[in-house]
């Protein structure tokens, strides 16, 4: 930064699309419960009912991370992975789904909270159901693809009065918080530029949608993964030392249909502090300075990005600058050659 100083139910094979958009499509919602002792509140002696909803990858941090509480219900599309198979004989009280549609239909009565941890695509379905029916939200990062969406969520949060919070999890760590506390008690002085950069993406990006289809493994419910987006054949890897597949479990975070890329992938950590610290709100301006180019489905392999904001009560006008794949900032603005960091520099 530039700175002066001065299987419980399995879910149908086959689910019509039509109304999976009507029950999902923002029937369904967002940021997300973190916050338990406020739900507490109500009966100290008593420990909340959790769902976990997504619980291969980031999901099987963030159950574990509610074990203190109750684990209720476990639900995942694919019960042939490795995370499904530890996380359900870890829980073997929970009841399991691969349809969180029926989950909520069945335990609704018996679920205080959920955990979203999917693709990015489901987050503001899963959690805005989950919302509706007054269940507390933490929703995995990015919360949403859409800024319609964040704010549909924002909303159903205050107006039922749901405590939530999004995957971002540094904002409750004392390195973030005092990191923030430093900048906004001015002690590197006002900060003019901002430069972040990281290694994302470390999944395919930039490549066109390849031809032909796969048999979908017996254990993925192919149909649900999906959810609202346009339907497309599986296709696994073809290369037998490759685990992912061209979409599930992984890959789906290069796709604009299912992820968003490595902007909404590792920037709402690298640019919490930054937004915290200075009071950032939506830019004035935002221009891609350069990038390898978009394919129809992807997004780049790598990209330069600024962001112009006005200036902000005390705060200057503020040039921010992002570089992802592999692309880093100038000579001068590179005090430490790591992979995901951000940098201040006074004038």
């Amino acid at each position: 930064m530039h700175t002066d100083k001065t299987p419980h139910s399995a879910s149908p094979s086959l689910i019509d699309r039509r109304k999976f958009l009507q029950t999902g499509s923002l029937a369904a919602g967002a940021f997300a419960f973190g916050v338990p002792a406020l739900l507490r509140g109500q009966n100290l002696n008593s420990k909340l009912n959790i769902a976990c909803i997504g619980i291969g990858g980031k999901g099987r941090s963030d159950t574990d991370a509610c074990a203190g509480e109750n684990i209720v219900a476990l639900c995942d599309v694919d019960s042939g992975s490795e995370a499904y198979e530890i996380q359900t004989k870890k829980y073997p009280g929970a009841k399991v789904y691969k349809d969180f549609r029926q989950m909520l239909d069945q335990m609704g009565s018996q679920i205080d909270a959920v955990t979203v941890s999917t693709p990015d695509h489901m987050h503001a379905i899963i959690a805005s159901a989950a919302m509706k029916r007054h269940k507390a939200v933490f929703c995995q990062k990015p919360l949403t693809q859409t800024i319609y969406e964040a704010r549909y969520l924002r909303k159903m949060a205050h107006d039922k009065k749901i405590v939530t919070q999004m995957g971002n999890q540094g904002s409750a760590a004392d390195g973030l918080r005092r990191a923030v506390e430093t900048i906004q008690d001015g002690l590197i002085g006002q900060v003019h530029e901002v430069h972040v950069w990281t290694n994302r993406p470390i999944w395919p990006q930039a490549m066109e949608r390849p031809a032909g289809s796969d048999p979908v493994p017996a254990t993925l419910d192919w149909d649900i993964w999906i959810g609202p987006a346009p339907m497309r054949p599986y296709i696994g890897s073809h290369n037998p030392d490759v685990r992912d597949g061209i979409y599930e479990p992984f890959n789906w975070r290069g796709w604009q249909d299912f992820g968003t890329g490595a902007l909404g992938d590792i920037a709402p950590h690298s640019l919490n502090v930054v937004f915290w610290a200075l009071d950032l709100g939506a830019p004035s301006a935002v221009e891609v300075v350069e990038c390898s180019g978009m394919t129809r489905d992807m997004y780049p392999a790598w990209s330069v990005i600024r962001f112009d904001f006005p200036s902000r009560g005390v705060h200057p006008p503020l040039k921010l600058f992002w570089y992802d794949g592999g692309k880093m900032p100038p000579a001068e603005n590179q005090p430490q050659l790591r992979p995901n960091r951000s940098v201040m520099r006074r004038a």
